[in-house]
């Protein structure tokens, strides 16, 4: 079967296609390079012995968008990262991350409308729950106001996709809202590595403990938490692509119980940007220069997942520690700065 992975050379999208060719997927990949590098695709094959097709344009322009649905009638599902993802970025620059976010999401599934039968996986986000009245936050949990574009542009694109499945039947979607995917894939292939000065956590720690940062900024310590500082709910990134695999089986198998379904995925365990930097120290066996400074506009206290209905109804579960994702990142960042 041949799935397409839009982003599929980023960060979650690259383990992904790892997942579904070790699952013996046929994948093809749409990616325009923009936070993600062609070096990608040589770490996929070294890993599973296969090159996914590759086609490198911008899912922004719609002509290109039809004419790859016309070159590939063949497509089973598509798993949709593609997007702009930080939340600091997305409050500087809120039309870039409207355009991005919502206008590629339209074109696809508008050609998805004209298919027989079409399966999608969108890429969500925890952001949707806002500050989430209580822990741990369920599927069930009300969607919050937006504390920054980005959360917005993921809760209106669930609600796109929404209202495209309740008049298109044979249009089927699940919704994964992730939680804060960090670490890197065991063999040191694939990893996470942003472009330009990192947004997220993980990739600004790695970087700052080998020295091409001089200090982690900490946002703020005087949070309602145990330490004053953050906290969110960090996965492995491979268990989150195993997550991807399993909810398309879903769809592919027709075992959804409703053409539009939403999961969480997480590990169900909340940690600190404090205790965070200890589990690098602990892994990497040094000292991390971080220094406090103000709360970052669009940040929430805490948010981590209940994941009991991903265990039960999909057949997943998270299994890496904290110290296991921040002992591959680590070796990850170590690996690209040797090569």
């Amino acid at each position: 079967m041949k799935i397409l992975v839009t982003g599929g050379l980023g960060f979650i999208g690259s383990h992904t296609v790892v997942e579904l060719q070790n699952e013996g997927f046929e994948v093809v990949v749409v990616d325009n390079l923009s936070n993600s590098s062609l070096d990608v695709l040589d770490g996929i094959e070294a890993i599973t012995d296969k090159r996914p097709i590759f086609e490198e344009f911008d899912l922004r322009e719609k002509p290109k968008v039809e004419s790859f649905f016309q070159k590939y009638q063949d497509i089973a599902g598509v798993i949709h990262f593609a997007a702009s993802k930080a939340v600091g970025e997305s409050v500087e620059k809120p039309l870039l991350y409207y355009e991005n976010n919502l206008g590629v999401l339209v074109y696809i599934l508008q050609e998805l409308k004209k298919k027989q039968r079409a399966n999608f996986i969108f890429s969500s986000s925890c952001t949707v729950y806002g500050q989430a009245d209580q822990m741990p936050i369920t599927e069930e949990s009300p969607v919050k106001p937006a504390e920054s574009p980005y959360g917005n542009t993921k809760q209106v694109g669930e609600e796109i996709i929404k209202d495209s499945c309740k008049v298109n039947p044979q249009l089927k979607a699940i919704a994964l809202r992730y939680f804060n995917p960090i670490g890197a894939h065991a063999s040191g292939k694939i990893g996470e590595l942003p472009i330009g000065v990192p947004q997220n956590l993980v990739p600004f720690i790695t970087q700052t403990g080998m020295g091409l940062r001089e200090q982690l900024s900490v946002f703020g310590d005087d949070y309602p938490t145990e330490d004053g500082t953050c906290i969110r709910d960090y996965i492995h990134v491979v268990d989150l692509a195993k997550a991807h695999v399993a909810a398309l089986q879903r769809l592919l198998k027709d075992k959804n119980e409703a053409n539009y379904e939403v999961f969480n995925l997480g590990t169900g365990k909340g940690s600190s940007v404090l205790e965070v930097i200890r589990s690098f120290e602990r892994v990497s066996g040094q000292k991390l220069n971080y220094k406090i400074v103000d709360r970052r506009p669009g940040d929430v206290v805490q948010a981590y997942a209940d994941t009991t209905k991903a265990n039960k109804v999909l057949g997943w579960k998270a299994i890496s520690t904290l110290d296991e994702a921040m002992e591959s990142a680590w070796e990850w960042e170590k690996n690209v700065r040797t090569r």
